[in-house]
């Protein structure tokens, strides 16, 4: 699909298959999401632009080179996506950070935004948005609207597992936003859930409800 790239690195898919299993405690979860996060983070920012500089080792001067440009700015889609955004700054601790809070209608499976708060400058800034799971895509669409209403027009999304209904809506409603996922399932069940999936990565359950 054109605007998604699968990280198959042999690490992503070893921790995606910890992430699937039932048996995976909430601890080990929780561990394993924020470890895959910073291992996707790695992956989807490995064209940011450098400069050079000139700096002093302890032994002699030499050329060097740092991030230009602004400080990036994660957007964790709340309250599931604050674990991958931990991830994330672990790799990058400078980075900005803004909060979009959505929460999903049970009966119509719509986005429904209840916060949002970003850095004065996000329009300035390459914002990640993060989300563990892109399913029917109603949140992250929702939130890429708030952020470009915001004024950006720099956007990435990063998931751990993508369903290919959620992927597509994603890429219909906004063809600039690239995505970045573990994999790809193809469907969802009745409540939403994507098939195999891993259940639920805010609260950890299994699509039964």
């Amino acid at each position: 699909m054109d605007g998604l790239t699968i990280v198959r690195h042999p690490l992503v898919q070893h921790k995606l298959r910890i992430l699937r299993d039932r048996t995976s405690s909430i601890q080990l979860f929780r561990t394993v999401m924020r470890e895959t996060a910073t291992l996707l983070c790695y992956e989807v920012t490995r064209d940011l632009p450098t400069t050079s500089v000139r700096i002093e080792t302890p032994v002699a001067e030499t050329e060097a080179l740092e991030l230009a440009g602004k400080k990036l700015v994660f957007a964790p889609i709340l309250r599931a996506g604050l674990a991958m955004a931990e991830g994330m700054l672990d790799l990058v601790p400078s980075a900005r950070v803004a909060h979009v809070g959505l929460y999903r209608d049970p009966v119509s499976l719509d986005a429904v935004e209840y916060y949002f708060k970003a850095p004065e400058d996000i329009a300035d800034r390459l914002v990640i948005v993060v989300d563990p799971m892109l399913a029917t895509g109603h949140s992250a669409i929702a939130a890429i609207d708030r952020l470009k209403a915001a004024g950006v027009a720099d956007l990435r999304f990063v998931c751990l597992l993508a369903a290919r209904p959620g992927a597509e809506a994603l890429h219909a409603a906004h063809p600039d936003v690239p995505i970045w996922t573990a994999a790809m399932d193809e469907q969802l069940n009745d409540h939403g859930y994507i098939v195999p999936g891993l259940g639920d990565a805010g609260d950890r359950t299994f699509g039964t409800r």
